[in-house]
């Protein structure tokens, strides 16, 4: 006997069809693929017929899946304790692209499946949740329809996406930064963002005023630093009172 997510698995599927790319069983989790001409009529359709009644959008976030699969930890051959978990010496602690310039090339590399909003629904009258995944056609300017004229929760989730990630939801009503400063450059949660960011900002005794400077903070990833203060002997014995004299970071 199927059970309730298979049950509601085969409802979806027979309902929308071709209007899905793809519709995803796993772990007791349905996740459907809608393209972005298709997603407001899926959305509309889960919200108000009988069968569905997902009245409620709990969360819209975004992805993004430049670089997805790679990895910088080599943990196959790597001991299981120490720094030998370390990385590759040849990615200088970060992963590949993050050494690549940015540019038109870099962007049409990802296949034009980089960014993502994924949506949260949950059917408060049948007790079911349901995952929706739509992929922007464009990784240069991704644009994803907004759904807040049918979940107007939408709202400020749509503007979160926008402002870490750079996803214009076409429709929103004023889709502008809700988290980042107001002089903010690029989007935070980009995995081609610079580790330690564009500016840092300090305040300006003399200025009386905060003031934006580039950012001087050297990016180290996964290296270990050690701290040491040699100051005695090594074959001669510490002091009962004496402080650690070496430190990890």
């Amino acid at each position: 006997m199927a059970g309730r997510i298979e049950t509601l698995k085969q409802q979806i599927d027979e309902r929308f069809g071709d209007r899905l790319e793809s519709s995803i069983l796993d772990l007791d989790e349905l996740t459907l693929e809608v393209a972005p001409g298709d997603l407001l009529e899926v959305c509309a359709a889960l919200r108000d017929e009988a069968d569905l009644r997902f009245e409620q959008l709990i969360d819209v976030c975004g992805v993004d899946y430049l670089g997805y699969g790679d990895a910088e930890w080599e943990t196959r051959e790597a001991s299981g304790h120490g720094f030998s978990r370390g990385v590759d010496a040849s990615t200088a602690g970060r992963l590949a692209f993050l050494h690549q310039e940015l540019s038109v090339d870099t962007v049409e590399d990802s296949g034009g499946r980089r960014f993502a909003a994924v949506y949260q629904l949950l059917s408060v009258s049948k007790n079911q949740r349901l995952r929706i995944r739509c992929f922007a056609p464009d990784d240069g300017l991704p644009v994803i329809p907004s759904v807040i004229d049918i979940w107007s929760s939408a709202n400020w989730f749509e503007r979160e996406a926008f402002d870490l990630y750079g996803i214009i939801f076409e429709g929103h009503p004023d889709l502008r930064r809700i988290l980042t400063d107001y002089g903010f450059i690029g989007h935070p949660f980009r995995k081609d963002f610079p580790l330690s960011g564009n500016v840092e900002v300090r305040y300006d005794a003399e200025k009386q005023r905060v003031v934006y400077e580039p950012v001087s903070i050297e990016p180290r990833v996964l290296v270990p630093k050690v701290i040491r203060t040699e100051t005695r002997r090594r074959n001669e014995p510490p002091a009962e009172d004496s402080e650690p004299e070496a430190e990890s970071v």
